[in-house]
């Protein structure tokens, strides 16, 4: 050919050796062309269409075999064309890419017929296409004309309002300076009065200070007056209550040196305890075990209670963690200490609460039920130390008894005289209120 293939006709031949490109073995295949045996038809048309173009223009082979393949695929183009008669009903791009692949004789007339027909339908359908969008575009142009003229109009009527409400305006306007100017001499009027009674009120003032300083003065002298009859009635009263405690501390001291003198000892025995009998010996905390109730028996702490004079001393922290331990500390204080109210009700014995408070960053805000005696460790002293001391500072026989499950402090209280009693006793005696 004396010139380049046209780009439709080629464009048909890539598409054509691109469909039976897959039905060659990868032998058959020019080597530049076989990195692209696993595309597909499509993919190999896209990505290798100009190595495809160059191999069948070059390597004559490859153009035979792919020729081979179309004539299989269109056995009946293929044999009008080396017939010398190509169908007149075909694509005329279909023939050219067959003719250009099969090469009949007068192949080269055809293709360049098939492109210069292929190029004259280019033509007018661009030129339809043309006409057809310079149509939409006068369509277009008119729309666009009627709109600006009509907005035109809608412009010119709004400026006529516009103009109507600036003449309103400018009445307003004017009637509103004719106003300022009236507000502005009412206002220099008032301004005038303002400052006259501004003047009076001065004076008025000045003349109440005056009458200020001359009351407060007199109030004085009276206050001075009334200071210095105070104090004469309180030295006269002070004179008479000094003669009685000089004439009380004078018999004081008298009797006291008349005791002394006789050698006089205090009176420690009465006339009872002079007579010969026997006295019943004193129940304490220990003898409530041997009467037959198990250590869980509510009534065991009943008993204990019942005791003169006795103390309950309540571990805290280890009964509201033995009975309740999910609550948070603040409820879990607040629901024991109200059955402990309840109990030193009943019991009428004294009750004092122990909570360990060595690790609080604040003190608590408590209020103490009636009857129930709250403390708190100190900062490096714990519940247990506290306990301890506790039980150390009552007098030998009284009645203690230490709530408290831990083991160290039971046998703690237990050698200093008091009575250890597990917490779920006390639980089981507060579940009864």
């Amino acid at each position: 050919m004396d010139r380049p293939l046209p780009e439709g006709v080629r464009h048909r031949v890539v598409t054509i050796a691109a469909d039976a490109f897959g039905s060659l073995t990868t032998a058959e295949l020019p080597t530049q062309l076989r990195q692209y045996a696993r595309f597909t038809p499509t993919r190999r048309a896209k990505f290798a269409g100009t190595a495809l173009a160059a191999a069948l223009e070059g390597d004559a082979l490859f153009r035979q075999r792919i020729a081979g393949r179309l004539r299989e695929a269109q056995a009946e183009l293929a044999a009008a064309l080396e017939a010398g008669s190509p169908p007149p009903a075909a694509d005329p791009l279909d023939v050219a890419a067959a003719a250009y692949l099969l090469r009949p004789p007068g192949w080269a007339k055809l293709v360049a017929a098939a492109g210069e027909e292929a190029e004259r339908a280019h033509a007018d359908h661009v030129g339809e296409e043309n006409a057809r969008e310079l149509e939409r575009l006068r369509e277009e142009l008119a729309g666009l004309r009627a709109a600006a003229q009509e907005e035109g109009r809608a412009a010119r009527a709004e400026l006529d309002v516009v103009r109507k409400e600036a003449d309103a305006l400018q009445r307003k306007l004017r009637a509103a300076a004719s106003d300022l100017r009236r507000g502005e001499a009412a206002l220099r009027k008032l301004e005038g009065e303002l400052d006259r009674a501004r003047g009076t009120a001065a004076a008025e003032v000045a003349a109440s200070d005056s009458e200020n300083r001359r009351l407060r003065s007199r109030l004085a002298e009276a206050e001075a007056a009334l200071e210095a009859s105070r104090r004469a009635v309180r030295e006269g009263r002070s004179l008479e209550d000094m003669r009685l405690r000089l004439l009380l501390d004078t018999v004081l001291e008298a009797a006291q040196g008349l005791r002394r003198e006789l050698a006089l000892a205090p009176v420690q025995v009465r006339p009872a305890d002079t007579v010969d009998a026997v006295t019943p010996a004193a129940i304490n905390p220990r003898d409530i075990a041997r009467r037959a109730l198990a250590e869980d028996d509510p009534q065991l702490l009943d008993q204990l209670l019942a005791l003169p004079q006795a103390h309950l001393v309540v571990d805290g922290y280890n009964v509201t963690k033995t009975g309740y331990p999910t609550l948070p500390l603040e409820k879990q204080r607040l629901r024991l200490l109200g059955g402990l109210a309840g109990l030193a009700a009943q019991s009428g014995a004294e009750i004092t609460c122990v909570f360990d408070g060595a690790e609080l960053a604040t003190p608590v805000l408590l209020a103490p039920p009636r009857g129930v005696r709250v403390l708190f460790s100190k900062p490096g002293e714990t519940a247990d130390e506290l306990i301890r001391r506790l039980v150390r500072a009552e007098p030998p026989g009284r009645p203690i008894v230490v709530v408290s499950a831990d083991r160290e402090v039971a046998d703690g209280v237990a050698r200093a005289g008091a009575r250890p009693v597990a917490s779920t006793l006390l639980l089981r005696r507060l579940s009864r209120m």
